[in-house]
């Protein structure tokens, strides 16, 4: 049998670390599922951290390298991880990202822009640029490539099913350019054909629903109780409360049932891309 190709270490220092965890493992002529026996985790749970599909965690980290007798290895690059984390995202984000990159299902309401988990990288970048015009070109490049990273999480549903409800605002809205928000608009439309997500929209004629005030995204685990984020301008929320939770469960559900149906919400999802692209080119 083959083995799977090993993940290129110079793309973040998360796959660095993952990279730095098979060669150890390798090197200590353990399979991952025997890796994990020592730790008493999942061989899966090994696979992601290798893929950078997963997180590493301090804890885990010293408990890895005291299996493979790596003298603080790991435990090292985690902390590199988490200091770089720091530089590619707002520092109230930085939770929801590690949450978001174990969540086993992320339910989204985006009432303004589109998920950074779908956004195209020129989308993103105006995006950013509107909120920090005067942002130094190397810390810009920073924020894309995390954004950019966060989206390996996208594509493979046994893995993650993402569920995002957009706002019709979200398909108007003009970021960047026209161009820009048809390829973006179609970037969507190809994953939901793809079957990577799934995708609704709320059009302006459904009037008022629950989730009026502002985005939300619920995650769920397969080995920790769900929890919500929230965010607004410069402030974000982590919310594991199990009542709250809930509450933002239920809202979320009843503006589900005032979107369009899948089928119903491409077909807007596409007449918004010809209306973009029409605009490109007016005849």
């Amino acid at each position: 049998m083959v083995s799977p190709s090993p993940l290129d270490p110079t793309r973040s220092p998360a796959a660095f670390y993952g990279a730095e965890l098979r060669r150890l493992r390798e090197k200590a002529g353990l399979s991952q599922q025997e890796l994990a026996d020592l730790v008493f985790i999942s061989g899966t749970y090994v696979s992601q951290l290798e893929k950078a599909t997963r997180r590493p965690q301090e804890d885990l980290s010293r408990q890895l390298d005291a299996a493979l007798s790596s003298d603080g290895h790991l435990e090292r690059l985690h902390l590199l991880v988490r200091a770089m984390r720091r530089k590619q995202f707002a520092e109230y984000f930085v939770e929801a990202v590690e949450h978001e990159l174990q969540a086993r299902t992320i339910l989204e309401y985006a009432p303004l822009v589109v998920p950074g988990l779908l956004q195209t990288r020129k989308y993103a970048e105006a995006v950013i640029l509107a909120a920090q015009p005067l942002l130094d070109e190397e810390v810009l490049e920073e924020r894309l490539m995390g954004r950019m990273e966060r989206q390996t999480l996208i594509g493979d549903p046994a893995r993650l099913l993402f569920w995002v409800v957009l706002d019709e605002a979200v398909l108007m809205r003009v970021v960047g350019s026209r161009k820009i928000m048809a390829e973006q608009l179609r970037h969507i439309a190809e994953l939901a054909t793809s079957r990577q997500i799934v995708v609704q929209v709320v059009e302006f004629g459904a009037g008022a629903h629950a989730l009026l005030e502002g985005m939300i995204s619920l995650m769920t685990f397969d080995d920790a109780p769900p929890l919500a984020y929230m965010e607004s301008v410069n402030v974000g929320h982590v919310v594991d409360e199990t009542s709250l939770v809930e509450k933002c469960r239920l809202a979320y559900d009843f503006v589900r049932t005032a979107a369009l149906s899948q089928e119903a919400s491409l077909i807007r999802i596409m007449k918004a891309v010809e209306e973009h692209e029409h605009a490109c080119h007016p005849q």
